[in-house]
Parts: C-alpha cells; sequence; structure tokens
C-alpha cells in the first residue's frame, strides 16, 4: 500500500473517531451547515445581480429596477452577515462542548492507568496531550468542520452561477485547476511531516520545563543552571526549526495559489475581453466574471487553511488516541468477587514480579499477615520492599504467584474494592492545590467536618492548623509547598485515620521529618495502627520494635522472617547486621544477653 494510501487510511480512521465526540452535537452541526449553505447562496448572488444590474437595467437607463437591484444587493448583504454571526456562535459553541468532552475522555483514560504506564510516558508529554494537543483541535471542531461545508458550497454555487452565464468562460477561468490540484497534494504530503514533528518537538520541550522546574533546587544547588540552559536551548532549537519547516511550505505555497489565481483573471480578462468586443459577451457577463473569479480562488484559499488546521488536528489527535488507545495491564476482573466484612488478612503465594522481563525485582516471595497484626518490612535500598506494596494494592500485577486478601485473589476484586481497604502514606506527602479540609477528605462527601477537627486534635496537628489564615480553610499552594515538611506528613496521617482503612501501609512515612515531629508522627502511628492490620517500610529500626512480624529482604527475596528479638539473636544474621550500623555505639552482640 502506498504511503498516500496509508495516510489517507489514517486521516479517515482519525476523523471518524473525532466524531464520535461530535455526535452529541450532531443536530447542532446540520443547523451550522444549513446557516452556512445559506450564507454561501447570498454571498455569491451578489455578482450575478451585478450582471443584471448592468445588463438589463443601465444599459437601458431603467433607474427603478437599478433601484430594486440595488434593494436585492443590500438585502443579499445584510442576510449574509446575520447567517455568518449565528453561525459563528453555534460553531464555536458546539466546538467548545466537543473540546470539552474530549479532554474528560482523556482526563479519565490517564486516570485509570496502571502505575507502569508513567514510568514509561514522562508528567510532560500527559500534560501536552491534554493541554495543547487538544486544543490544536480547537479551530477544526469550532468553525472547520462547517467552514469548509460552507468553502465547498460557495464553489458550488459559484460554479453555476459562471456556467449558467458563460460555459465557455467559465471553462477558460477553471483550466488553471490542475496546477493548483498538484500543488496542494504537494504541499500535503510535506505539511503533514511537519506537523507531526511539532507535536513531538513541543511534547519533548514541555517534558523538559516540567521536570526542570521540579528540580530547580537541586539544578541552582550544583550551579548547572548554564548546563539546563543548553539543553533547554537545543531542544528549543528543534521546536524553532520543526516550525519553520511548516512555514517553508506555507510561504511557498500561498503565493504559488496567489499566483495561479492570477494567472486565472488574465486568462479571464484576455477572452472575455475579446468576446466582449466582438459582442459575443455583455459587459455585465464579462464584470460578473471578473468577481467570480476573484471569489472563487477565496473558498479555495479558505479550504487550504483549513486543511492546515486539519493537519494539525490530525497531527494532535493521532497523539491523543495513541493515549486514550493504550491497553491498561491492571484491569477490573470480567466476574469480580466481593468482600463482605474486610478483616485485612494478606497471603503472599510464591510471588515472582519483574519491572521488565530482564530484571526481576521479587522472587518466591511468601508471607501471611493475620487481621490487626503489624508487619515491618526492612532491607537495603533496592531489595523490593516498596515493590511488595506496589503489588499488594495492583498497581502493577504479578508475574506468577498469587496475592489474597481475607481468602480472595486481589485480582478477583474490583479495583475500587481493593483500594478502599488501603490507606497509604508515603515518604513523599501527596498534597494537593486546595484546602487544608480538600486534602484530608479529597471531596468524600461521608466525613464530616467535626470528624477532621476531631482527628486533627488528637494527633496535635489543630495547633499549627488553627495558626493559619482560615484555619482548616487555608488554600496550600503546589504540593502544599506552603508548609514544612512534618506539617504535610500530618496532613497525611489525618487523612488516613479519618478513612479508617482496614490495612494501613507506611513507606518510610516517618524519614522526612524532624526529631520533634517524628515523636508526634509515632505517637499517630501507634493510635493509627492499633486494631488494624499494618504494613509498615522503614530504614529506622528503632519504628519497628514492636512489630509482630519482620521481613528482611535481600535482593528481591525474603532472607529472614521473625520479630525484632528473635532477629538479633542471629549471628551474622542481615537484620542484626543492619542494626548494628544504626546503633554501633549502643548495640553491645551478646547473644547470652539476647
Amino acid at each position: 500500500m502506498s504511503n498516500k494510501q496509508t495516510d489517507n487510511a489514517v486521516d479517515s480512521h482519525l476523523l471518524r473517531r473525532l466524531y464520535q465526540f461530535i455526535k452529541p452535537y450532531r443536530w447542532y452541526v446540520v443547523l451550522g451547515i444549513m446557516l452556512t449553505l445559506g450564507a454561501s447562496f447570498l454571498g455569491t448572488i451578489r455578482p450575478k445581480l451585478t450582471q443584471v444590474a448592468v445588463d438589463d437595467y443601465i444599459a437601458n437607463n431603467d433607474f427603478e429596477g437599478l433601484l430594486w437591484i440595488i434593494v436585492l444587493l443590500f438585502g443579499a448583504l445584510v442576510g449574509e452577515f446575520i447567517l455568518l454571526v449565528i453561525n459563528t456562535y453555534l460553531t464555536r459553541w458546539f466546538g467548545q462542548g466537543t473540546l470539552y468532552n474530549l479532554r474528560n475522555a482523556v482526563f479519565k483514560k490517564i486516570q485509570s492507568m496502571h502505575v507502569q504506564f508513567f514510568d514509561r510516558n514522562p508528567i510532560g508529554r500527559l500534560i501536552t496531550r491534554t493541554t495543547s494537543d487538544i486544543e490544536a483541535l480547537s479551530d477544526l471542531l469550532s468553525d472547520g468542520v462547517v467552514n469548509i461545508m460552507g468553502d465547498m458550497f460557495r464553489i458550488f454555487f459559484i460554479l453555476y452561477f459562471m456556467f449558467s452565464m458563460s460555459w465557455e468562460l467559465s471553462l477558460v477561468a477553471i483550466s488553471v485547476l490542475p496546477l493548483l490540484f498538484y500543488a496542494t497534494f504537494l504541499f500535503k504530503a510535506k505539511v503533514r511531516v511537519s506537523f507531526l514533528d511539532v507535536r513531538d518537538q513541543i511534547a519533548r520541550l514541555n517534558s523538559f520545563v516540567q521536570e526542570h522546574i521540579n528540580g530547580m533546587a537541586v539544578v541552582q544547588l550544583f550551579n548547572k543552571e548554564e548546563r539546563q540552559r543548553s539543553k533547554f536551548r537545543d531542544i528549543n532549537s528543534s521546536y524553532k526549526g520543526a516550525y519553520l519547516d511548516t512555514i517553508f511550505y506555507f510561504a511557498i505555497f500561498w503565493p504559488a495559489v496567489e499566483i495561479i489565481a492570477s494567472l486565472a483573471m488574465a486568462l479571464v480578462i484576455w477572452y472575455g475581453g475579446g468576446r466582449a468586443v466582438m459582442d459575443q459577451v455583455t459587459f455585465g457577463v464579462l464584470l460578473a466574471f471578473v468577481q467570480y473569479v476573484r471569489d472563487f480562488f477565496r473558498p479555495i484559499r479558505g479550504l487550504s487553511e483549513k486543511f492546515n488546521t486539519l493537519q494539525s488536528a490530525l497531527a494532535s489527535s493521532e497523539r491523543i488516541f495513541d493515549v486514550m488507545d493504550t491497553s491498561n495491564e491492571v484491569t477490573d476482573p470480567e466476574q469480580p468477587r466481593h468482600i463482605d466484612e474486610p478483616e485485612g488478612h494478606i497471603r503472599f503465594e510464591e510471588v515472582w514480579f519483574g519491572y521488565n522481563e530482564e530484571e526481576t525485582v521479587l522472587k518466591d516471595v511468601s508471607f501471611e499477615a493475620d487481621p490487626g497484626e503489624t508487619i515491618a518490612i526492612v532491607g537495603a535500598t533496592g531489595a523490593g520492599k516498596s515493590t511488595i506494596i506496589n503489588l499488594l494494592m495492583r498497581f502493577y500485577d504479578i508475574n506468577r504467584g498469587t496475592i489474597f486478601l481475607d481468602g480472595v485473589n486481589i485480582q478477583d476484586l474490583t479495583l475500587e474494592e481493593l483500594r478502599s481497604n488501603f490507606a497509604l502514606v508515603l515518604q513523599d506527602n501527596a498534597l494537593f492545590s486546595g484546602t487544608i479540609m480538600e486534602n484530608i477528605t479529597l471531596g468524600n462527601p461521608d466525613i464530616p467536618e467535626e470528624k477532621v477537627i476531631e482527628t486533627a486534635r488528637s494527633v496535635e496537628a489543630d495547633q499549627f492548623i488553627n495558626k493559619l489564615p482560615g484555619g482548616f480553610n487555608f488554600k496550600l499552594s503546589e504540593r502544599g509547598a506552603s508548609l514544612s515538611m512534618g506539617q504535610r506528613q500530618l496532613i497525611c496521617f489525618i487523612r488516613a485515620m479519618v478513612y479508617d482503612p482496614t490495612i494501613l501501609v507506611l513507606d518510610e512515612a516517618t524519614s522526612s521529618v524532624d526529631s520533634e515531629t517524628e515523636d508526634i508522627v509515632n505517637r499517630v502511628c501507634d493510635r493509627l495502627m492499633e486494631g488494624r492490620t499494618s504494613i509498615v517500610i522503614a530504614h529506622r529500626l528503632s519504628t519497628i520494635h514492636e512489630a509482630d512480624q519482620i521481613l528482611v529482604m535481600h535482593k528481591g527475596e525474603i532472607r529472614e522472617k521473625g520479630t525484632h528479638g528473635e532477629l538479633l539473636q542471629k549471628e551474622g544474621g542481615i537484620y542484626r547486621k543492619l542494626y548494628e550500623l544504626q546503633y554501633k555505639d549502643e548495640f553491645v552482640p551478646s547473644t547470652k544477653s539476647a
């Protein structure tokens, strides 16, 4: 299959996909087409009325008839204006409605994707898909669809009036069309590739800017501003180069269209003028043809502009539908099971997992946590501690083995039911722009404000919250940057407490707070873990002395299991070595005392 056929197939497929979002407004689209049909007719009848005025009334000194023609001309002009005003508002209205639906669909799709999708796709690229790529469809969906029809109607009406007056002059006028078609198809082949490149470069630019702003403190600390500016200049230069390619093709195409239009005008004047001298064509017909030839190439230029819009929109929609068509590797089961009364019993059976085929992260992991037990997981960085949590909440699916929650395979539960049993507090505080109250409840109407305030008081967080302007209605900046690390962490703990989860997961939740806040957080942890199954990942071994069971991970395997006291008794054990390293000044290795 040729590239041309492939491009046409891709274009038609993308347009069919876009139609699904326009479909709710299809009757408004039909109304818009009817309005533009009327405006096109009124816009093209004026040269015909001019021909009638010259040949039938001016030539015969019929001023009364000429007055009526002037009234008709004015009426056509006013009617076209009114129809265009209504049509412009209508098309913009349903175009923005279509974009609204498309944005919602893309955002919903991104929300539903598994975590590994975000590992592979930079945040800046996804931002581009939901903002500038969709915005690139604005001109097409707002007025492009209907105006393309309007330009085609205008061409049809112009040809009708031209052939009704003189088929010979009409053939002369359109004799240049093969040149125009050749220039258009050549232009299409070049500009499509350029627009795809432009969208790619925008995504690269957004990804770099987003990543750089997030890491600004590190860049400034290590004095790497010039190096990063150099990288940005290179990416920016690539984007400029891609855009200049499209400008280059338009710089050739537009003058080519003007030259072809001027050639058509010259042929009409040359041939029509000769006919007029021989009295074979009236002056009114020649005058009308000059107007029609000028008007004939205007919608063709309009179609070319719409083609520019169409190519940009298709390039963007191709990127958007790439995201929409990405299969979610973590999905709900076809026939889900249900846990009537969750207790928090967790069991891993011979679980194997790797983020890619080349590397296995977990190897034959098996353990069990009874309801109400506290399980601590320790080990070096990269041992697989956080991976266990990711698998338990099905952020990723395991390669082999089984994970059970209350005796039910977690892959037999819907994601919503599974995750509703968990509260997760991470080392990196997950806060959003909005009030403190909104960050705690996450918009859940079942959590009353009184419960939030009481919970905050119980963990002594109300002391700093009440000092803020507005208290619980204080608006946080992005990621809660207006608060200290400890304050942000306390808000995350309050959120976990008010949701009253069956299972609590703490992933290095106290590693980034100061000593004073750590004491408060530890008391909060004790209260929060009481009576519920808890999984704690910790580097500070002092925080897990009271754990019912400690799992020691090493290179993806559970090498040791037991309580704090049992593991300290193992001569040469991994846990004992970790403990000795952290408390080398206090720890006296003695198996007798142990």
